[in-house]
């Protein structure tokens, strides 16, 4: 039933997908090219290049690898923002049948180390900005080669001048750091521009990618991710996308980073297989540089956390912007709260869709359709060829509309988990993947996650979901960001603690208790409430409840 819901929704999305449709994520690129070579692939900073540019490109930097001792299954870290040197290194790590590791750059030299060693990367590219924290480690690591760039390295000659001197000399951003045998990356182009390229033989058995967890709860691992599997996922979600993109003429603005399972695939790879630009945010951090750079560009798409569209939304001059042209907006990664959806829809007259997924499941599971007109509260239906069930803590299906622990079975869930086989026979059993997130279904297909099986909350015996208490807490208006953990209680075993970043000081503990008082079972309501500044965040913007909690 999971997998006609879509179809019976529009009768164009299949319910399955041919996960053979293409042998690799290469076949995917180089059919956009020849499709699409004179379109723009990426742009960043006001640089543009095209797809003709972009193959050109990533066949140096392959060749390059190629020639330099690497072999085809050798591992590949990147580690930098988004920049045009991301896809032009990623296709190449890929096109010389590597495997990508992606890093954050914010990682310190500890998790960096452990990235590298598990993974046993034996070349990195590598941003100027980060280069001290591997200077730290890269004696513990397998490294053979590193590659340097710097932030304007793909900009024109005289941008790029000026931009790495004021980022080096005039901002100070770029620590001292001793890599004696470091290399530039431009320079690696350039040799590979002169260098025989080999295409190898990739199928959809071979490792694409070793994209790494969070680490949440313990150590980060790193899920082993086939052509297969990301080539599926790519079919599945452009089934759905199909009913509303026009290939080649889009344009979605990508402010999450690049090396994030959530703009990898929904952004940098969707977007090359429809032959339409992404506009690459280095820092969207700067909202109001952010703001301004998406004034300059005709966008269509934009996909995001609930932090970023909810920051957007309190950025002046934002709601000033042409939305004429904006189909959709796509939310993941933690859960959208509904008074940021209906903000979003009230200043943009355009729906923000919510999906759902997992690193290990290349990541999406779920999305609503693009063509719903109005923000349900859920994380929509299965992508074609997805099986979900919901069962309790003894593994027993649970009845329609009641919550349960997500399972998950298709052909986009991971290889397993890198080194790590007990960690993996937890995680899948009998194909079916535990997802570690309550959910349920109601009798239209739509499912709907309660909250993360770990985050939940026990008052008195009674279970309770931080996501809806978040959600009713960001109903009042002086709440700008929210999160809601269990602290310890004599009596209750745990209580509900909020911490807040208000609009202004009028915002009392008293006032917001009282307000969820209103909307809240008695158990539910908050006791405690804290004001910060700001909240702890994850690389791509997640609030760390797990942060708050164990302080």
């Amino acid at each position: 039933m999971e997998k006609i819901w879509l179809k019976n929704y529009d009768p164009r999305i299949p319910a399955d997908i041919n996960p053979e449709r293409f042998a690799s994520i290469v076949d995917i690129l180089e059919q956009s090219v020849a499709k699409f070579a004179n379109n723009t692939s990426y742009i960043n900073m006001g640089k543009s290049i095209t797809f003709a540019e972009l193959d050109s490109l990533s066949k140096c930097f392959a060749a390059y690898l190629q020639n330099s001792g690497l072999k085809k299954g050798d591992a590949v870290a990147m580690m930098m923002p988004n920049l045009i040197q991301y896809p032009v290194a990623l296709f190449g790590i890929l096109r010389a049948g590597m495997v990508v590791v992606n890093v954050n750059p914010l990682y310190t030299a500890r998790e960096l180390q452990h990235q590298l060693k598990d993974s046993n990367a034996k070349a990195i590219v590598i941003i100027e900005n980060f280069a001290c924290t591997l200077a730290e480690v890269i004696q513990h690591t397998a490294l053979q080669k590193v590659l340097i760039t710097s932030v304007g390295d793909m900009l024109s000659p005289v941008k790029k001048l000026i931009t790495n001197y004021v980022v080096k000399n005039v901002k100070k951003l770029v620590p001292a750091y001793n890599l004696p045998k470091a290399e530039l990356f431009t320079k690696a182009l350039k040799q590979g521009k002169k260098q025989a390229y080999q295409r190898p033989v990739v199928t959809g058995d071979d490792l694409a990618f070793l994209q790494y967890t969070g680490g949440t709860t313990g150590v980060s691992k790193g899920a082993m991710l086939s052509h297969r599997n990301i080539v599926s996922n790519l079919e599945q979600t452009s089934t759905i996308l199909e009913t509303v993109i026009d290939a080649g003429k889009e344009l979605v603005v990508t402010a999450l980073p690049l090396y994030h399972i959530f703009a990898l695939q929904g952004n940098c790879l969707t977007f090359v297989k429809f032959g339409c630009p992404n506009l690459l945010i280095t820092n969207p951090r700067d909202m109001p540089g952010f703001v301004a750079e998406m004034a300059k560009y005709p966008f269509t798409v934009i996909t995001g956390v609930n932090t970023l569209f909810n920051g957007l939304l309190n950025t002046p001059g934002f709601k000033d912007l042409d939305f004429s042209r904006l189909k959709f907006a796509l939310g993941g990664g933690m859960a959208v709260q509904r008074p940021v959806a209906e903000r979003w829809q009230e200043a943009t007259g355009k729906i923000l869709l919510e999906g759902y997924g997992l690193t290990e499941c290349c990541p999406t599971v779920t999305v609503n359709p693009p063509q719903l007109k109005a923000y349900k509260g859920s994380i929509g239906m299965p992508v074609p060829s997805t099986d979900i069930k919901l069962v309790d803590e003894d593994g027993n299906e649970v009845p329609m509309g009641e919550a349960g622990e997500m399972l998950v079975k298709g052909p986009q869930v991971m290889v397993g988990y890198l080194n790590r086989p007990d960690a993996t026979s937890e995680m899948i059993v009998d194909g079916w993947l535990a997802t570690g997130d309550i959910a349920r279904c109601d009798e239209d297909g739509y499912f709907y996650i309660v909250d993360r099986k770990k985050d939940m909350i026990l008052v008195s015996g009674f279970n309770v979901f931080p996501n809806e208490i978040e959600e009713v807490a960001a109903m009042h208006t002086d709440v700008i960001e929210v999160a809601a953990v269990g602290i310890p209680h004599e009596s209750t075993g745990e209580m509900v603690k909020l911490f807040v970043v208000r609009r202004n000081e009028s915002l009392t503990e008293k006032v917001l208790i009282e307000h969820c008082r209103k909307h809240l079972t008695g158990y539910k309501v908050p006791k405690k409430v804290e004001f910060r500044d700001e909240l702890p965040k994850s690389n791509v913007g997640k609030i760390l409840r797990r942060e708050l909690r164990d302080k």
